[in-house]
């Protein structure tokens, strides 16, 4: 009985131990796969947003407002989003790196115009001071043992309002609900960027045991997707109070 004991407790240690280590790969890929989707949004915004004659299609050289092509551009990552929750189980694992990587790029050309309103040095100090702020709340999301689970729904009621206070205030043009705007965004995403973490990960652990290297993958995929999202959303607030205006 004991021998069998032993072999048992053997037996979980090593499924714990494939779990823990599957685990830090599935969350290497996250994170990987959301710094490449960065890294493209990043270059196609500079390379756009530094060249007048290429922003001059998306907007007003002088007052940078959208034309209708900007408009196409503005709206289509949110479309796209839409439309990659409803594809996703249609999707390989390949097909949904495709779609991630054609959204991120496609973010590059609807923020490209930061470059022409700020200062370069400034854009660069939020996105520093934005990726230290998102490391740290995410890695409170992955190792803190409170389950946070229940801010999801509050959370997205925040989007939502943050969504219809932005529509509003683009006729009503108040710095004052901009500033509070911004304000809330960023106290909504700091959560969310925790809120993500921990429901990766604890949508992998509720998976191991499949091991379905299809199934890992799009999640993988999609989990990259929202955290690239929630540090976009907080970059774009944090700059709002960082930035410097051309």
């Amino acid at each position: 009985m004991a021998e069998h004991d032993t072999i048992r407790r053997t037996g979980a240690g090593v499924r714990t131990t494939e779990i823990d280590e599957g685990l830090r790969a599935h969350m290497n890929k996250v994170y990987g796969t959301m710094s490449v989707g960065l890294l493209l949004t990043a270059g196609v915004a500079w390379s756009v947003g530094s060249n007048p004659a290429l922003l001059s299609l998306l907007r007003n050289p002088t007052t940078l407002s959208p034309n209708i092509l900007g408009y196409v551009v503005m709206f289509a990552p949110l479309i796209m989003v839409f439309a990659f929750g409803a594809m996703i189980n249609r999707l390989s694992a390949a097909g949904a790196q495709l779609f991630f990587y054609t959204f991120a790029a496609l973010m590059g050309l609807s923020l490209s115009w930061i470059f022409a309103a700020y200062t370069g040095l400034s854009i660069a100090q939020t996105f520093l001071v934005t990726s230290i702020s998102f490391a740290g709340l995410s890695l409170w999301g992955y190792t803190t043992k409170k389950d946070i689970s229940g801010w999801g729904s509050f959370l997205i009621m925040g989007v939502i309002g943050l969504l219809v206070a932005s529509v509003v205030n683009i006729f009503l043009a108040s710095p004052a609900i901009m500033f509070a705007i911004s304000a809330i965004g960023v106290l909504i995403f700091a959560g969310l960027t925790a809120y993500d973490t921990q429901k990766i990960k604890t949508m992998y652990l509720q998976h191991a045991h499949s091991m379905d290297q299809e199934w890992l993958g799009k999640s993988a995929i999609m989990g990259a997707l929202n955290l690239y999202l929630d540090f976009i959303n907080l970059f774009m607030f944090m700059l709002q109070f960082m930035g410097n205006r051309n």
